[in-house]
């Protein structure tokens, strides 16, 4: 019986995920971290080596088969490490687009990003604070500049951290109280706030409902790209109604059957600028700055 347990593996923990707030903490018990783009990922490793799973307990090792073989040349004999599975690019900026092409061709190209530790040689380390936990990871995996990294952070100052990442143009930030335990799910410990992106998108149609604001359905070289809640000035609105009315049009396709109702459609010709939050494959907190013929 004791030898069956002893060689019992390690098991794929729930990991903790941040809640989404428009603006970062700005109180000092804080840490600041980038988030990276890319695939939430757990390596473990256990008596019989190491493993990745995807944030849902998916085993993907195979897949990431260069950062298998670097976890299990770290110095110990077990742990559980919270990370980011990134395509970086020269600049070390993760390119989210190249990852299914990486994980397939070269996955020696891709990168592991680790921000937490669970457990190492034998000992729960969830109850830990966490800049406690970031310590032993940092001893754990320095100099951390290869395929396998370590998410450097700073104490406090989460509006010029927030400053610092929009500036280089990355998707946000992700931050943590400096002496949180680690808790699966969400909770209040962990918050992420993304950074914003203004572009140029197709108008599609105007959906609106009783008591809610309007939203403008648009598009992104042909592919519909979701809604934006329509909070220009009047002059602006005014215009747009007008254009609603003289240029109706029937459904284009490629837009989700769940959105149709309540939609009146446009003819092609009119532009919506939209800030958005940036990094999301459809439109989230969008809205609509300006309109344009064109």
């Amino acid at each position: 019986m004791r030898n069956r347990v002893n060689r019992d593996r390690l098991r794929f923990i729930k990991p903790q995920e941040p809640a989404q707030v428009l603006e970062p903490p700005v109180s000092d018990d804080w840490l600041h971290e980038i988030k990276y783009d890319g695939f939430r990922t757990q390596l473990i490793l256990d008596w019989a080596g190491a493993r990745a799973f995807t944030r849902t307990g998916i085993d993907w090792s195979k897949r990431y088969w260069p950062v298998i073989a670097a976890a299990e040349k770290l110095p110990a004999k077990s742990f559980i490490i919270d990370g980011e599975m990134i395509a970086p690019d020269p600049d070390g900026r993760p390119n989210f687009h190249a990852m299914h092409s990486r994980m397939a061709w070269n996955a020696e190209q891709l990168a592991f990003v680790s921000f937490d530790l669970l457990h190492l040689d034998g000992e729960d380390l969830r109850a830990m604070p966490l800049v406690e936990r970031k310590a032993k990871l940092w001893d754990l995996v320095k100099p951390a500049d290869g395929i396998i990294q370590f998410s450097q952070h700073v104490e406090g100052n989460g509006a010029e951290f927030f400053a610092a990442v929009d500036k280089m143009g990355l998707e946000g930030m992700v931050s943590k109280r400096r002496n949180a335990p680690y808790h699966s799910g969400k909770g209040e410990s962990w918050v992420k706030a993304k950074c914003w992106d203004v572009g140029d998108f197709e108008l599609l149609g105007i959906k609106r409902e009783p008591g809610k604001p309007a939203v403008a359905l648009v598009a992104r070289e042909g592919k519909y790209a979701g809604g934006a809640m329509i909070n220009a000035n009047r002059s602006i609105k005014e215009r747009l109604w007008k254009r609603v009315q003289e240029a109706r049009a029937k459904q284009p396709a490629g837009v989700p059957s769940a959105v149709v109702d309540d939609v009146e459609w446009v003819k092609p010709g009119i532009t919506a600028r939209v800030r958005y939050l940036r990094g999301e494959s459809k439109l989230r907190h969008a809205t609509v700055q300006d309109v344009r013929e064109g």
